[in-house]
């Protein structure tokens, strides 16, 4: 059986039901009292976040979860549909279990976590960053560079973000999918 000692980022926890996944954790320790455990935990299954504190050495349940690559193909009235990379067998998910679905494209690469206990999938994680061209974008103002004034900017699949001045229509731009924001331009 876990204790806290065994707290990790990104372990996925089992409380009251609810499934949730370990963002931040630390130890407090004072001198008269005893140490304790605290964790920041994003709900998995709820998309609630909250705050634990346990006693250290307090029993916790960890659930086992697989990430297995799948591949999108498309989004229709069932939901968003991939393919598993290796058996080729298709599943449709909703949105809600999706951390970026505005960022998805077909033929995008991503990690479906699957909890081993029930074999279900309990969330679709995209690449940390992503590559996608702007679709449609004002151009910049000559020389108004001295500031890191930014611009909306759409992309490839309908989302929309603030990119700097000179990031032009028809350029790859790379994301940060778990900020929403700009990184770099990407060389053709």
């Amino acid at each position: 059986m876990a204790n806290t000692s065994d707290i990790s980022r990104g372990m996925i926890l089992k409380l009251d039901g609810n499934l949730y996944s370990v963002v931040e954790f630390g130890e407090n320790k004072t001198a008269r009292a005893a140490a304790k455990v605290w964790a920041k935990l994003k709900g998995v299954d709820n998309k609630r976040s909250i705050e634990k504190t346990w006693n250290s050495g307090d029993t916790i349940y960890p659930v086992r979860v697989e990430r297995k690559p799948f591949q999108f193909l498309y989004k229709d009235d069932s939901g968003y549909n991939f393919m598993d990379n290796e058996t080729f067998e298709q599943i449709a998910l909703g949105e809600d279990l999706i951390d970026a679905p505005q960022y998805l494209k077909d033929g995008s690469e991503v990690s479906i976590m699957v909890n081993t206990e029930s074999e279900t999938p309990i969330g679709v994680e995209l690449p940390d960053k992503i590559v996608l061209r702007v679709t449609y974008s004002e151009p910049g103002i000559k020389g108004d560079t001295a500031t890191r004034t930014l611009k909306p900017a759409t992309l490839e699949t309908g989302a929309s973000i603030n990119v700097p001045l000179f990031v032009n229509e028809g350029e790859l731009i790379r994301i940060n999918t778990k900020t929403n924001e700009y990184v770099e331009r990407v060389k053709e």
